[in-house]
């Protein structure tokens, strides 16, 4: 991380909660959104993100309603979501509930009929023949054309609006390592003299910390579909942990078991995972980084939403995962040490035990999870395993002696903290 940049210190220990209007209720505005914010309080999100909340492109677009990652503006927002008095409303409803905001944006690209393009055709990339291009296969947007200084002047202007003029506290940055990093740099140094903001980056370029306070954990994410594939082993998940502990001081992994890309283009959770997804959602939570929950997850949603066409959440009155989800924001924020601790991994004779100890000199919490399809027996022995543990879902206190034997069925889970 950049000397001059700052995580802000609300980040670390809060979790994420991506939201897709569109999907989340019959109305798919804002103002209808809005009405689930007590209920997300409650399960101690930290962090709301908005999808993209600007106008869709018509042209070329995919599906009915288009893909909210091809903009027609980066100032307007998308009237099927509501007015700016709406989004405001949003914004000071989550402001008072002692959440933050954070709002996607596409800075890679825009949709193929962007307000731009007949003023200034130059802020696009082109072809010989002056068509505009992008690079990657979607035939739904145009790349943004990074050496026209004027365009990065107008790119970072609009992020500065929705700052000054909402109030949101920050930014997850789509496909950030496609868009040069010093325009990061630059874009982040512009800041300084505005209230702290977080900055997420979907990317997975170490030199991104540079700029990013906590990049995507997809490595992670591919290894432990592997795993479950038994394409492999737990092992191989670890090196991968490994690997992000050698990241710069202070970088942060964003961890996940969904997200929109995720649900609709490689299945839910539970196709990936299937019985083990909620033992890995305890993961994401209790290994060090920050854990992220999509729209639905607390249901559980089983279903793939589709992108570009109204496919509705079907919500009830109690998700059945609400608790499951509040139990672990509520470990981040009461035990310091699963934000600042170090992380003893526990040996194991079975291939699909996984158990650790996240420790300090004040706590220790053991997490022993079971992602194989095998019922497993398994021992915990450490140290620092001596004394009162209680198991934080079911509020029950055992004495551990250093050593602790367990039975797992498959998919178990259990996080036990010291009292």
């Amino acid at each position: 991380m950049n000397a001059n940049f700052k995580t802000v210190d609300w980040a670390a220990a809060a979790s994420i909660y991506e939201v897709n209007i569109r999907q989340y209720t019959p109305e798919g505005t804002f103002k209808a959104f809005e009405a689930h914010i007590p209920r997300l309080k409650d399960m101690g999100v930290g962090i709301i993100w908005l999808m993209p909340i600007t106008p869709i492109s018509e042209l070329i677009k995919k599906g009915t309603l288009g893909s909210y990652y091809a903009c027609s503006s980066y100032t307007k927002i998308n009237v099927e979501f509501g007015t700016a008095q709406d989004l405001t409303s949003l914004i000071n409803t989550v402001h008072a509930n002692s959440m933050k905001i954070i709002i996607d944006w596409v800075a890679n690209h825009t949709g193929r009929q962007h307000e731009w393009m007949e003023k200034h055709p130059e802020w696009f990339s082109q072809d010989s023949e002056g068509k505009f291009t992008e690079r990657n296969g979607w035939d739904d947007v145009v790349d943004l054309n990074f050496h026209n200084q004027d365009m990065r002047n107008a790119l970072m202007e609009a992020m500065h609006y929705w700052v000054n003029d909402f109030n949101i506290d920050g930014f997850r940055c789509d496909m950030a390592h496609l868009v040069p990093l010093d325009f990061w740099v630059a874009v982040r140094t512009s800041f300084k003299n505005s209230k702290p903001l977080f900055w997420l980056a979907e990317c997975e370029v170490v030199e991104y910390h540079e700029v990013f306070d906590t990049t995507y954990a997809w490595e992670w994410m591919h290894k432990t579909e592997r795993l479950m594939k038994g394409e492999a082993s737990l092992h191989d998940v670890f090196n991968t942990l490994h690997d992000y502990a050698q990241y710069p001081e202070g970088a942060l992994k964003l961890f996940y078991t969904s997200n929109h890309d995720e649900n609709s283009w490689n299945g839910t959770e539970y196709e990936k995972y299937g019985i083990t997804a909620k033992a890995w959602a305890v993961f994401t939570f209790a290994w060090k980084g920050i854990p992220l929950i999509y729209s639905g997850q607390e249901l559980p949603n089983h279903k793939r939403l589709q992108f570009f066409d109204k496919d509705l959440i079907e919500w009830n009155n109690h998700p059945a995962l609400h608790d499951f989800y509040k139990s672990l924001n509520q470990l981040r924020k009461d035990h310091p040490v699963i934000i600042n601790g170090s992380t003893f991994n526990l040996p194991s004779s079975h291939p699909g035990a996984l158990a650790f100890i996240r420790m300090d000199e004040k706590e220790t919490v053991l997490v022993v999870l079971n992602v194989s399809m095998q019922a497993i027996k398994m021992e915990c022995a450490h140290e620092q395993l001596v004394g009162s543990f209680t198991q934080i879902f079911s509020a029950m206190t055992y004495q551990f002696n250093s050593s602790v034997h367990f039975e797992l069925m498959p998919g178990d889970y259990f996080v036990y903290v010291k009292q």
